[in-house]
């Protein structure tokens, strides 16, 4: 019969879980029922539970670089199906967007390539600005999605997306070997 403990190990996973299961429902969502607080209530789940998935593993001490690399894995996929939302439904957005999308798409492919190659496994470093870009990103599709807003958020979520992208591509590039949990390129020089 498992403890108390051993079952609260599992809410970070499961934390983690919700939001890539969220991924298809959002997906889903767009091409059957766009309802704006559909979309809304799985932007807030999708937030909260990246938000909580990391405190409650840190707290319990079950912050392995496994459930770290499960949670870059399980944002990818649910923002990745965010995306395959906004094209369906704002297509004419992300096209203004083209420029910035394609550069952002790029740093991304990039830096799993650089990463594949030098470490043998995508980088999970839990950058400074990449939570900040998950906040811009959530902030954004909320905009989008929600309210039908594209104006600013969109455009920030983006550039904030691309800063991030080269500070994880510099780190990679600083870094001797693979880790996780490296917060900016300053602390990877320090590493190094």
């Amino acid at each position: 019969m498992p403890t108390t403990r051993r079952l609260a190990e599992l809410v970070p996973l499961a934390l983690t879980a919700t939001r890539a299961a969220l991924a298809p429902v959002v997906v889903a969502l767009a091409f059957a029922w766009p309802a704006p607080w559909a979309f809304a209530a799985c932007l807030v789940t999708a937030f909260l539970s990246d938000v909580f998935d990391g405190i409650v593993a840190r707290r319990l001490g079950i912050a392995t670089p496994g459930l770290r690399r499960l949670d870059s894995l399980a944002d990818t996929l649910f923002y990745i199906a965010a995306l395959v939302a906004a094209w369906h439904l704002h297509a004419d957005v992300l096209r203004a967007n083209a420029p910035g999308l394609a550069l952002l798409v790029v740093l991304e492919l990039t830096r799993y390539v650089v990463d594949l190659r030098k470490f043998g496994k995508e980088a999970s470093y839990h950058m400074w600005s990449s939570k900040l870009w998950g906040v811009a990103l959530f902030v954004g599709f909320l905009a989008l999605l929600v309210l039908g807003e594209s104006r600013w958020f969109v455009p920030a979520a983006i550039w904030v997306g691309v800063l991030a992208d080269l500070e994880g591509l510099a780190i990679s590039c600083v870094l001797a070997q693979w880790r996780t949990d490296v917060p900016t390129l300053w602390h990877a020089l320090r590493r190094r």
